[in-house]
């Protein structure tokens, strides 16, 4: 059986200004690696297991829901798991990285039983990302609208994360399919941050005139979260290591291909923290009194990052691959990604876990 510890490694990071001056980038020197020999004591509760691929968290009540990038939604309430279809209009991608990936409840999901999904599909010989409404009716969830289509898509680089932001817009991250060159093409959905209205309209104060496009020059982003004075943070894998946090503001250019990591260029703006030469992988992201919590797939871990001191600490280490976090009032829930072709799953992967946020205060440094 898998001993769940909570070890707190306090990671070396390089952090950077997010300016787009030619000012002197203000930097922290790193910190020594530390160990501190503390644990949750009892391990996270393991909520559901034998998930296929799962990519998003969202919760209404006491009822959890788990998007599966195999096109399945799956439901625990009253500790009961059902695995429900969901009918799409288009073909659902087998690729690499492809399938269903953001899920999100509507605010008035209680009353009219409506989610928003982030989905590549084939048609042509070619994968295309879209969002789009759906219905649930009973087991069953039914793709109703587009929001949006056309989103660049490939082999890997889908980007794919859906929140509704503090302002009741819906962002969308995307990533640049592989094609670098899209992410500065502000004609292109590739390789952004985009912000419509929930019908699927644009915003009229959107940063570009009747474009979705609210930030661009990003390579693959998976994750969005707001703090309590509204600031976006967004999360983005890098190249070759140098993956990325940044602070968003719209309109602004963050870089990609031009730029990363340290590197400057007028008019592009640098993440406000990196992993350097390490490798995390991060993907979905929350925020909550002050840290941001960070699923990491390749850096196989959970971690959490003060926004006020600049500690970065591994708050969990031996779940394997880690998709996404979701944070409420009371608890933090994650769910690890082993069976996404990249991870090594054991017999009862992949898993949705649960951790009392009054367990983590009592042991964060």
């Amino acid at each position: 059986m898998k001993r769940w510890c909570l070890y707190f490694l306090m990671a070396t990071l390089t952090l950077t200004g997010c300016n787009v001056n030619k000012e002197e980038n203000s930097k922290t020197q790193p910190s020594s690696d530390k160990k501190v020999a503390e644990t949750l004591g009892d391990g996270p509760d393991v909520l559901l297991t034998n998930l296929n691929a799962p990519w998003s968290i969202q919760k209404n009540g006491d009822t959890m829901y788990v998007s599966e990038r195999t096109g399945t939604i799956v439901q625990w309430e009253r500790n009961t798991m059902t695995r429900q279809k969901v009918k799409l209009k288009k073909t659902l991608s087998i690729k690499a990285e492809a399938g269903l990936l953001g899920f999100l409840l509507t605010p008035d999901f209680s009353n009219n039983r409506r989610a928003i999904a982030y989905y590549t599909y084939e048609e042509g010989g070619n994968s295309i990302n879209r969002i789009v409404t759906l219905q649930k009716d009973n087991d069953t969830w039914q793709e109703l609208e587009t929001l949006i289509d056309g989103i660049p898509s490939g082999d890997f680089h889908h980007g794919g994360r859906i929140k509704i932001g503090p302002d009741d817009k819906l962002y969308a991250t995307t990533g640049d399919a592989r094609n670098p060159t899209i992410a500065q093409d502000l004609d292109s959905l590739g390789g952004k941050v985009l912000r419509m209205n929930l019908d699927g309209t644009i915003p009229k104060d959107n940063p570009i005139e009747s474009s979705y496009v609210y930030s661009y020059g990003h390579r693959n982003p998976q994750g969005l979260a707001w703090d309590e004075a509204g600031q976006m943070y967004e999360s983005e894998h890098g190249e070759s290591a140098h993956d990325e946090l940044n602070k968003i503001a719209p309109g602004m250019n963050y870089g990609w291909p031009e730029i990363e990591g340290d590197e400057q260029k007028p008019n592009m703006v640098n993440p406000f923290v990196h992993s350097g030469e390490k490798t995390w992988a991060p993907s979905g992201i929350a925020y909550f009194e002050g840290k941001l919590y960070i699923a990491a797939l390749r850096g196989e871990s959970l971690k959490s990052y003060d926004v006020q001191s600049g500690k970065m600490t591994d708050i969990i280490t031996d779940s394997g691959r880690i998709r996404d976090v979701f944070v409420d009032e009371d608890f933090l829930y994650f769910i690890s990604n082993n069976t996404d072709g990249r991870g090594n799953p054991d017999e009862k992967d992949d898993k949705l876990y649960r951790v009392p946020l009054s367990r983590l205060k009592g042991n964060m440094p």
